[in-house]
């Protein structure tokens, strides 16, 4: 049977709880619009003029949905409390979400690291077709809306008061604030402002998959090389000089440092700046060992013997990069080639393989693609994520603690709990 709830199924079911949904982003929308094809009559309250904000800019614009991978694949990407998961994407997994959307109209594409994107690379397609199921199951919507509290009743959720006075009965609440980032999205952390009230503990809220900082002469180099995007580049983040995080792929140079996929992963495994000394290795021809690099530099010296260093390089490396790498061996690049002494041409080789960045810092968390802690797991019921403090309170998405890596996996968490939460708030 199609997941798109049909008037016909909706005119045999009958209504079973009034479920009010605090935050229209991914999981939001999920979780009202299986709430309301199981039959309750839901009430998405959003603080923006319109659901799906936060979804039209994942993926720059494109939304990376999913990952195409096993669901035992999909909880070994995940970062925070991958246990608390299993239930989740076993009752909704990888598989489904690319089957829900394609029902929906959706049709997807899986590129590099099995990531899965719209084929339209419209993000705005994904954001329409959640808010089109939850208006085929009946959702209301009330736009530019904050939530004042969530009254409760003997120990179980009656009512939400909102930011116009307005109270709203109601029979259970779903929780699906987002967490702190990309708060110009509605990701300000009111969630964990209305779980804390009602007992909850919430996890030190901190940035995952955001962006690294650099300073002094390495901030010099990445500004050099501004908007440089390198694909099949391959990274080592160290600690002092422990290598804790590998990784291949995109990496992408800014104003401030490095971005890029493989940067944001990295990320996530810095923790205090304070006690640790971080820096980032980036190796640029990770498919040809020295001897190999070496014999194509030879190659490229001879075809270029007569030139200057700086117009040898240009079937190499990216333009903007040659002199970054030239001054990084303490030359200018108006050496012609064929002076470059074989110690020189061993550095440049060094340089090429082992291209090296202190990191200082990461950038706001305001700034993170997602958030990193939240409300603890611990207090939830992984199997319904009802909270175990309050009948009728459930929990999907962001404000949870739980996180993974970048490749479609925080999305796939926000499907799996939002679907989770939805089919059972009605049920209350």
């Amino acid at each position: 049977m199609s997941r798109v709830f049909t008037q016909a199924h909706k005119a045999s079911v009958k209504i079973m709880s009034k479920v009010i949904v605090i935050g229209g982003g991914a999981a939001g929308l999920m979780a009202a619009g299986s709430a309301g094809f199981m039959g309750a009559e839901v009430l998405v309250i959003e603080k923006n003029k319109r659901p799906g904000r936060k979804i039209c800019i994942t993926g720059k614009g494109r939304c990376n949905v999913t990952n195409n991978c096993t669901n035992a694949e999909f909880i070994e990407n995940v970062l925070s409390n991958p246990r608390f998961l299993y239930s989740a994407i076993n009752a909704f997994g990888t598989d489904d979400t690319i089957k829900f959307f394609e029902e929906l109209g959706v049709p997807l594409k899986v590129e590099r690291g099995n990531r899965v994107f719209p084929v339209s690379d419209r993000a705005l397609d994904i954001a329409n077709a959640l808010e089109g199921y939850c208006k085929q199951n009946g959702v209301k919507f009330l736009f530019e809306t904050t939530v004042k509290s969530i009254e409760t009743e003997d120990g179980k959720v009656a009512a939400v008061l909102d930011s116009k006075g307005k109270r709203h009965l109601c029979d259970a609440v779903i929780l699906a604030t987002g967490g702190k980032s990309y708060p110009l999205t509605g990701s300000t952390g009111d969630g964990y402002r209305l779980a804390k009230s009602l007992g909850h503990s919430v996890v030190n809220p901190t940035a995952s998959l955001i962006p690294l900082l650099c300073e002094g002469e390495d901030l010099a180099d990445c500004k050099a090389m501004q908007g440089l995007s390198l694909r099949n580049v391959s990274l080592r983040l160290m600690n002092k000089n422990k290598e804790i995080y590998s990784d291949f792929g995109e990496l992408l140079f800014t104003h401030f440092g490095l971005s890029g996929p493989i940067v944001l992963s990295a990320s996530t495994r810095t923790v205090d700046f304070s006690h640790n000394e971080y820096s980032v290795i980036i190796d640029m021809k990770p498919a040809l060992n020295e001897d190999k690099l070496d014999a194509r530099i030879l190659r490229d010296f001879e075809k270029y013997k007569n030139k200057e260093l700086r117009n040898a390089l240009s079937d190499l490396l990216p333009s903007s990069m040659i002199p970054v790498i030239i001054r990084r061996i303490g030359l200018d690049g108006s050496e012609q080639v064929n002076s470059i002494t074989r110690e020189k041409r061993q550095e440049l080789l060094n340089v090429i393989k082992n291209l090296n960045f202190t990191i200082t810092g990461t950038c706001p968390i305001e700034e993170a693609i997602v958030t990193r802690g939240g409300v603890s797991v611990s207090q939830i019921n992984p199997k319904t994520m009802e909270s175990k403090l309050v009948k009728g309170l459930f929990f999907c998405g962001e404000v949870v603690d739980v996180d993974a890596y970048t490749g479609g996996f925080n999305l796939q968490i926000a499907f799996s709990t939002g679907k989770l939460a939805g089919e059972n708030s009605a049920w209350i």
